[in-house]
């Protein structure tokens, strides 16, 4: 199991979101400063410094849960390409605030001024092994010395090392904040799961982040009549019409896409059919068959 094809091609939030974590890290790793971040009780009702609430969304506390973290959040980005940009940006907003907000609120209730949270965007992460779940199929189940295991446990073997690496005293409260974050996502309370940020915010995302690595554009086509002048090559064509195509069978990187997505094989192929090899128009199709949630 993958999250699609590589790259971020449909996941401009994502990539955009990805870096910032990247960049924050690096550079509290250079001034030696790992040890200041984070969540306590003092710094948020005592010495109110504040900014920590915005640092500790994104910068991880240690190189080795950059890399976990950084894994599962490039994993996660088939999420964007199934919800569209656009709802994932809520998705994002929402995790990171509401487990923030239980974060703090576990904080007051206790007042421990020993006890000091972990940093990174663990709301985010653990949000998604909401939908993960639940939405994501298993493909291929295998068995290591008698224990049943299955594609998605590597998954979820990721999210343990990142709680492990900080130790669980630390990491184990945003953990369970960002779950709970999710699940109070997927009932869709107050209609969150049709909110979406206006299409000028995830364009911004799209310009704002790296190129990504997409398929080259297509060679020009050349004149399958040679050196024949264009006047004479169209009335060439005219008297000798060529035929029309069939049905032009869809990429197997589109089709492979949307089986990520938890879509059958045969549905995603003759929704790209549908669609004109179209990913976006295939997903909405995919989409709109659905059942509705209940």
């Amino acid at each position: 199991m993958n999250g699609g094809p590589s790259g971020f091609n449909n996941a401009p939030v994502t990539r955009a979101f990805v870096i910032a974590c990247a960049l924050f890290t690096v550079f509290f790793g250079i001034q030696g400063r790992f040890n200041k971040l984070g969540l306590s009780y003092q710094d948020i009702f005592q010495n109110f410094r504040l900014w920590r609430l915005i640092v500790s969304g994104f910068a991880f506390s240690s190189a080795p849960e950059l890399m976990f973290g950084l894994y599962l959040l490039y994993y996660f980005r088939v999420f964007e390409r199934q919800i569209g940009s656009n709802k994932y940006s809520v998705f994002i907003l929402f995790s990171i605030t509401v487990s923030f907000l239980f974060e703090v609120l576990t904080l007051a209730l206790l007042k421990d001024p020993a006890m000091k949270l972990t940093s990174g965007p663990y709301g985010l992460i653990f949000a998604s092994f909401v939908p993960f779940y639940f939405d994501i199929p298993v493909s291929t189940r295998f068995r290591v010395f008698g224990v049943h295991f299955s594609d998605k446990s590597f998954i979820y073997l990721a999210g343990l090392q990142v709680l492990l690496i900080s130790s669980l005293n630390r990491s184990l409260l945003p953990g369970m904040c960002g779950i709970l974050a999710g699940s109070l996502y997927r009932p869709n309370f107050f209609r969150i799961r049709k909110a979406k940020f206006p299409e000028f915010i995830t364009s911004f995302f799209s310009r704002l982040s790296l190129p990504s690595m997409g398929n080259p554009p297509a060679a020009p086509s050349r004149n399958v009549l040679g050196s024949i002048p264009s006047h004479a090559g169209r009335q060439a064509e005219s008297n000798y019409p060529l035929p029309v195509p069939s049905t032009i069978e869809p990429p197997e990187d589109s089709i492979a896409m949307l089986v990520s997505m938890g879509f059958d094989r045969n549905s995603a192929r003759q929704a790209l059919v549908q669609a004109r090899n179209d990913i976006n128009a295939a997903t909405n199709i995919l989409l709109e068959a659905q059942p509705p949630l209940t």
